[in-house]
């Protein structure tokens, strides 16, 4: 049974499964909506991280989602679990008559990806799939500029993630890295950059990648190479790996145009380091103020992306990125993959 909806008259319940690295960033995001949002549930099946989490938010504890659906009264279910489980968990969501939240990237496989926005779509639940550096500022001032035409044409465009991820990483959580559960610095890692390339200056064409591991004991990639052409002509590279010395160093967009020149750097797309256009206005004196400090790669986002969730659930807006939205970079990450697995240039949309 599905929940009706909109959800006007008291603050929407939100349950959260997994209680790992990213799930402050969910709970400090519910916590910052305190007067339209709370925090009911909490799940995951390590009791440590459960009580911790149980301590931060004050939500009740379950050691299981089906222990939570079957205990609380969540109207949205968030998963903040490894990336292999969002399909099963989203369809035992979906079948409570529960909205989903899915973490990045929703699945690891293109198929199951499929089978969680049909399964909500068929309950009649909302899908939203989270891609909070899309409403980084920084992004945000991009985005405005391609809109305005400012750019011209796109020529080139290039995505850096130069990053970091020790051993130990891998070693803390057995599930990271294996294919199944994750995937590798592509799919994990640089999600939302492949994300960021294809909203901003997609759809993409075609694509032809390198993946390997050369320093890491996982089973996917910790270094992996994409070229892409989008649908409008330009090109395109995504570069990407976990190996940079000795931390965190770059994760970068810059954008090439027939008028206009714009790269995003810092360490998470948190600051415009070069803004040249052919048509200079008054504003672009003030765009540096968009850049601001992180000291995490998931920036500041996720509260504003709840206000959407928040808003789309009482009726006062559209989901800004849904469960077909998150389907367009899943698509683009496992077309690099067959790419890299069979050594040549794949095209999209991916046929079955």
């Amino acid at each position: 049974m599905s929940p009706s909806l909109p959800i006007v008259d008291r603050a929407i319940r939100f349950a959260l499964v997994g209680c790992g690295r990213i799930s402050k960033n969910h709970i400090e995001a519910i916590k910052a909506h305190g007067a339209d949002a709370e925090l009911v549930a909490v799940c995951d099946t390590k009791a440590e991280a459960l009580a911790a989490a149980v301590a931060l938010s004050g939500a009740a504890g379950f050691p299981s989602l089906e222990a939570l659906l079957a205990g609380s009264d969540a109207d949205i279910v968030v998963l903040a679990t490894p990336s292999g489980l969002h399909p099963q968990q989203a369809q035992l969501v979906a079948a409570s008559g529960r909205h989903v939240l899915s973490e990045k990237p929703m699945a690891t496989k293109l198929d199951e990806g499929i089978a969680m926005v049909q399964a909500c779509r068929d309950a009649g639940v909302k899908l939203f799939v989270v891609k909070q550096n899309r409403l980084n500022a920084t992004v945000q001032k991009v985005r405005e500029a391609i809109q305005q035409g400012r750019f011209g044409r796109i020529f080139l465009s290039t995505v850096n993630v130069f990053w970091t991820r020790p051993q130990s990483y891998y070693d803390a959580s057995p599930w990271r890295g294996r294919w199944d559960l994750d995937g590798g610095a592509f799919m994990n890692q640089a999600s939302h950059y492949v994300d960021l390339l294809d909203w901003l200056i997609g759809p993409v064409d075609s694509v032809h990648a390198y993946t390997a591991t050369l320093d890491r004991d996982i089973e996917a990639e910790d270094t992996g190479v994409m070229s892409v052409r989008l649908r409008h002509g330009g090109l395109a590279s995504i570069n990407v790996t976990m190996l940079t010395y000795p931390q965190n160093l770059e994760g970068s967009i810059t954008i090439l145009g027939e008028k206009g020149t714009v790269k995003i750097g810092g360490t998470a797309v948190n600051k415009i380091e070069h803004w040249q256009f052919a048509d200079e206005r008054p504003e672009d004196a003030l765009v540096l103020s968009a850049n601001y400090e992180s000291t995490s790669v998931y920036g500041f986002g996720h509260p504003l992306y709840y206000d959407n969730v928040i808003k789309t659930l009482r009726g006062e807006a559209n989901a800004q990125v849904d469960g077909y939205e998150g389907l367009r970079s899943l698509e683009i990450l496992i077309a690099a993959y067959r790419s890299a697995r069979d050594g040549q240039r794949v095209g999209l949309p991916l046929v079955f």
